[in-house]
């Protein structure tokens, strides 16, 4: 049984990551500050003698004991890590730097759930991890986006520096039971609008196109990373590569919730991408993965977790 750390595991990817792990037979350690994540995201792993809850902000130290560290710990929408933007990178430069700290002195494998954000608003399609990408550094995104490739930075350095055992994943949007409704992202946003029978909002002129991966799919990618020989740090890009425009994502999510919305279109937020789509082929050649809920089947499952919320009185 291996002992694993999960930084961000009250979070909607953090808690599927754990409940996988287990599943697994591994004992899990927990460690989440609460600021996004949720604590009815684990309520029902609170009693399972396999998992232990830490109360933590990783911005500042922790010591533990650990075979293996996921670090998701983050947050991951717009409308929460603008919030407090100088949290947010503070959360992924500092947590990341003392999550590398400890596996330094464990020896332990570590990981670190990037995103598609380091490609920031990019120039070519599909994005592949051998491109740099195209960031506003002062834009309001710059916290998470330059967050996140800092930390790419400490994890190659430590991995140069101190030989420690890393792997690097960008994730691209990823969606599913466990969003929070309220996360202020495409899909939560437009399932929850046509299932309250609210009007959509659109941001720009809804040609923007985005790739959308189901969190099993990540989930199962994720973990299939960690197994990789350790001569195999990545980056490696995970998500589905199936491209709509937001616009096309907005006539689905009424056929399958069966209301016709009223579309209202709202001013695009400053470095909004206007394209996302990853190229997949080093996950096919290295993890053997390819994604296999496609985005109809996965926008079914997202209702009926967010009707069955908005049925107990958890509504805007």
């Amino acid at each position: 049984m291996k002992k694993i750390i999960i930084s961000g595991v009250a979070g909607f990817l953090g808690s599927h990551l754990c409940d996988k792990l287990m599943s697994l037979g591994n004992y899990i350690i927990g460690i989440d500050n609460l600021y996004t994540g949720k604590e009815k995201n684990i309520s029902h792993l609170i009693d399972n003698i396999n998992f232990k809850f830490i109360y933590h902000d990783l911005i500042d130290p922790i010591k533990f004991d650990a075979d293996e560290i996921y670090n998701l710990a983050c947050p991951a929408s717009p409308p929460q890590y603008q919030k407090d933007p100088i949290r947010t990178f503070k959360t992924s430069i500092l947590g990341s730097l003392n999550l590398l700290e400890e596996a330094r002195r464990l020896n332990a494998k570590i990981f670190q759930a990037s995103t598609s954000e380091i490609y920031g608003d990019p120039e070519i399609s599909p994005q592949t991890e051998s491109y740099r990408g195209l960031v506003n550094t002062i834009g309001v995104r710059a916290c998470y986006d330059e967050g996140k490739r800092g930390a790419e930075t400490l994890f190659f350095d430590f991995h140069r520096f101190y030989n420690i055992k890393i792997k690097v994943v960008r994730i691209f949007n990823t969606y599913g039971p466990r969003m929070d409704p309220d996360d202020g992202r495409v899909i939560s946003n437009f399932v929850t609008q046509a299932l309250l029978g609210h009007p959509i909002t659109i941001y720009g002129n809804g040609e923007q196109t985005r790739s959308f991966c189901y969190c099993d799919d990540l989930i199962d990618a994720l973990v299939l990373m960690m197994n990789t020989s350790d001569t195999f740090t990545g980056p490696i890009n995970i998500g589905n590569p199936n491209e709509f425009t937001i616009i096309e994502l907005a006539e689905l999510v009424q056929d399958i919730i069966g209301k016709k919305s009223k579309i209202i279109y709202k001013p695009l937020p400053m470095d909004d991408p206007r394209q996302r789509r990853p190229d997949i082929s080093l996950a096919q050649k290295e993890l053997g993965w390819t994604p296999k809920i496609q985005l109809p089947e996965g926008l079914r499952r997202t209702a009926k977790y967010f009707d069955e919320l908005f049925s107990r009185g958890m509504v805007r």
